[in-house]
């Protein structure tokens, strides 16, 4: 028999993002396509270091705001 699997609900930038319960920060960033050396995130209101994002496994509800570095410009 085959397990059933349902993907939880995450807010990613305002809009509903759907993963498989028990998915890791990085595999999250991989399935959206980031380049996780240029963005910052914010989870769940809180700024959280990229020391952190491989211990951090994503649960129904949680918040992400994920911002791009952008360069360029002069000085």
């Amino acid at each position: 028999m085959s397990e059933i699997t349902t993907k939880i609900n995450l807010e990613v930038n305002g809009k509903p993002v759907k993963c498989l319960p028990k998915t890791k920060l990085p595999d999250l960033l991989t399935e959206l396509d980031l380049n996780p050396r240029l963005i910052a995130i914010e989870y769940n209101g809180e700024i959280i270091h990229k020391e952190y994002w491989n211990e951090t496994i994503l649960q129904e509800g949680d918040r992400l705001e994920i911002v791009t570095i952008v360069g360029g410009g002069d000085i």
